[in-house]
């Protein structure tokens, strides 16, 4: 293949099949047909001497040649972008809806702050909250139903971390540390807790699911431990209630214990067993990066994070989920 003969805009369209790994949403971004769309796959792939993008059930997987040309093109599409049609963007004057799924403590402790900076800054934006009831948010982006996530993903972020071809992007917000929480008059609260008497007792855990499993029974099986799940709820602020006024013990992200909205009649004492740090990381589908709008929400999530670092109750931080 020779580079003068190729077809530029058939790089336009494989960028934006990878984006949307599918070719009905790419053809609706380029505001093509699917067939056309088709064709011009077909024929960067005649012209490539690879196949690409190979059909699922859901869509289209890029092959590894596919995954190894896109940043360059993407890279270079974007260089064209910036030169021909630079960038203006006035928040002031905007006008935009931002559709964002958070856990309901994570949208408790991030929501007041954001919504001061758009009455203040951005008059015209808008912010639809979608429930948060997955650790895994991609295929919401990938579907279009948000155009955020903002949580606890350990599995998406380790595996995002290593994957070339993923067009979902992520950035971390915050790090923290769980504490084990109890009511203030708990029997547990006037001694060492120690991990025979966190065992021994009645157990809350917060879990989207239902499932009555979660990080905690993870560290204790590999120290031959289990403990007692009495209950398990989907939300921060039910356990905070919960906790508060029964002998159930729970164990959550320090800076999460205001957002239960319970703090005056809660304590939180160290854990006698080691867990993972809890990280807050912020997901978003690559169709947005440019965007200007979209920019402005992210480096607003950003700014938030230096606030809560200096805001968080005790030594740790703001984080979201069990």
């Amino acid at each position: 293949m020779s580079f003068l003969t190729l077809d530029l805009n058939l790089l336009r369209v494989f960028d934006a099949v990878m984006t949307e790994q599918n070719l009905t949403r790419a053809a609706g971004h380029l505001a093509m047909t699917q067939p056309a769309v088709s064709n011009a796959i077909k024929r960067l792939r005649e012209s490539l001497g690879d196949e690409l993008l190979i059909r699922t059930a859901y869509g289209v997987k890029p092959t590894p040649r596919a995954e190894a040309l896109w940043p360059s093109v993407r890279s270079a599409l974007a260089s064209l972008e910036a030169a021909v049609a630079p960038e203006t963007f006035d928040v002031s004057a905007a006008h935009a809806t931002f559709r964002m799924a958070m856990a309901d403590a994570t949208a408790a402790f991030w929501l007041p702050s954001l919504m001061r900076s758009i009455e203040r800054e951005a008059p015209g934006v808008n912010v639809r909250m979608v429930p948060l009831t997955t650790r895994e948010p991609r295929p919401m982006l990938l579907r279009g139903d948000i155009d955020l996530a903002v949580g606890f993903f350990p599995g998406v972020a380790a595996q995002l971390s290593y994957e070339t071809g993923s067009p979902i992007r992520h950035e971390r917000l915050y790090s923290g540390h769980y504490v084990c929480v109890m009511r203030r008059d708990h029997p547990l609260s006037k001694v060492d807790l120690t991990l025979d008497n966190y065992c021994k007792a009645n157990h809350l855990l917060v879990s989207f699911s239902g499932r009555a499993h979660g990080l905690v029974d993870e560290a204790l099986a590999q120290i031959q431990r289990e403990r007692r799940i009495l209950l398990t709820v989907n939300q921060f602020f039910t356990a905070g209630r919960v906790v508060a006024n029964s002998d159930l013990i729970t164990v959550l992200p320090r800076h999460l214990i205001a957002s239960t909205g319970m703090t005056d009649a809660l304590i939180s004492k160290e854990l006698p067993f080691t867990l993972p740090a809890v990280h807050l990381d912020m997901l978003w589908h690559e169709r947005d990066a440019r965007s200007p709008a979209h920019k402005w929400l992210r480096m607003h999530l950003e700014g938030m994070n230096t606030v809560a670092q200096r805001t968080a109750p005790g030594t740790a931080p703001k984080n979201d989920t069990y």
